[in-house]
């Protein structure tokens, strides 16, 4: 229904207005045949249409006013029992572990730092948008290795875990190559199949991993892995990853490229030294990293989402309508921000 001829002359109609709930009524079909009164009606639809499309448009925040808007109760403080500190000449690495996805790492890695085990071993391995990997670089020589006391060397994987429809999940609102859905849950970013019942932290930029040789079980904790690079999800359920780093990352990811194949460093003094590790809650709390993330829980971070997928920003002419879990940042904000906002 594109064209009429009411009163003996034309009157054309926007496409698709035959189908609109004014004209779909009964009532209004039937007055249509009354003369002189189907040519009002069509301009009468045509003033309510040109008013509401003249009517202001509410701009979609961007994510700078969803970070101003969001409320102290939208962050979360880090728990010290699972947050770990690693300490290089260039500054500190703020680790949050993942106890939720990987228990049995993640107490192992705990133990390590306990016992002193990382302190004064190097990262060996810088490979270009791949990872950073920290180890021991005399441990295939078993009379210079580092001695292990109270860890274990090895565990079984923890590749996922049971699937967990009580674990609190963000899902993203669009497909995902690798897994039937991905989110966050606790601030990480986590893929899960409803249908094999499992679920599994992915590997975006941040997060850390075990090392590990072919056999599953054959890591531990004693190697580490940040991821640098694009996400590698091919890695998905193939390594354990046990938590990410939530603040220090400028301080991996510009290290100078090993030279050595995939990346490792091929002489003893372009290693980087690592001075300690140590697990937040055995620091002096006057000594520890004040820093808040933004909860994945809340309808805060749902608008973040949103804000991310469809960029609004005036540099921007092309909102993408779509979003990946690894182009998602967790915001982190010194808790000194909060303060300060609450200062008169």
């Amino acid at each position: 229904m594109g064209r009429s001829t009411w009163g003996g002359g034309a009157v054309r109609l926007a496409p698709g207005w035959y189908d609109s709930p004014l004209w779909g009524s009964e009532n209004m079909k039937q007055k249509m045949k009354v003369p002189g009164f189907g040519l009002m009606a069509v301009i009468v639809f045509a003033n309510l249409t040109a008013c509401a499309s003249d009517a202001p448009r509410h701009k979609p925040p961007i994510t700078s006013d969803v970070l101003a808007l969001s409320s102290p109760g939208d962050w979360r403080g880090l728990d010290p029992e699972n947050t770990l500190y690693m300490e290089l000449a260039s500054g500190r690495v703020v680790i949050e572990l993942a106890p939720a996805f990987a228990p049995n790492h993640v107490a192992n890695v705990k133990a390590l730092a306990k016992e002193r085990y990382y302190d004064g071993l190097a990262i060996v391995r810088v490979q270009d948008n791949y990872v950073v990997q920290w180890a021991d670089p005399e441990a295939e020589k078993p009379e210079l290795a580092r001695p292990i006391r109270t860890a274990h060397k090895t565990l079984p994987a923890e590749f996922d875990r049971p699937y967990d429809a009580k674990l609190p999940f963000r899902r993203l609102p669009d497909k995902d190559v690798y897994a039937p859905e991905v989110g966050f849950s606790g601030g990480f970013p986590v893929a899960r199949d409803r249908h094999s019942g499992r679920m599994w932290l992915v590997h975006c930029y941040g997060m850390v991993g075990a090392g590990r040789d072919n056999a599953p079980d054959s890591g531990g904790g004693t190697e580490l892995y940040v991821v640098i690079g694009h996400a590698p999800r091919h890695l998905d359920r193939n390594v354990t990853l046990l938590g990410r780093v939530v603040q220090g990352m400028e301080l991996l990811s510009a290290l100078p490229r090993g030279t050595g194949k995939l990346g490792f460093y091929d002489k003893p003094e372009q290693r980087v030294p690592i001075k300690t590790v140590r697990l937040a809650a055995d620091v002096p709390e006057a000594e520890r990293s004040q820093l808040e993330i933004l909860r994945t829980d809340t309808p805060t971070f749902k608008a973040l989402i949103e804000a991310r997928r469809n960029r609004r920003e005036d540099w921007f002419q092309v909102a993408a309508g779509h979003i990946e879990i690894g182009n998602v940042t967790v915001p982190v904000r010194p808790k000194s921000e909060v303060s300060s906002e609450k200062s008169p």
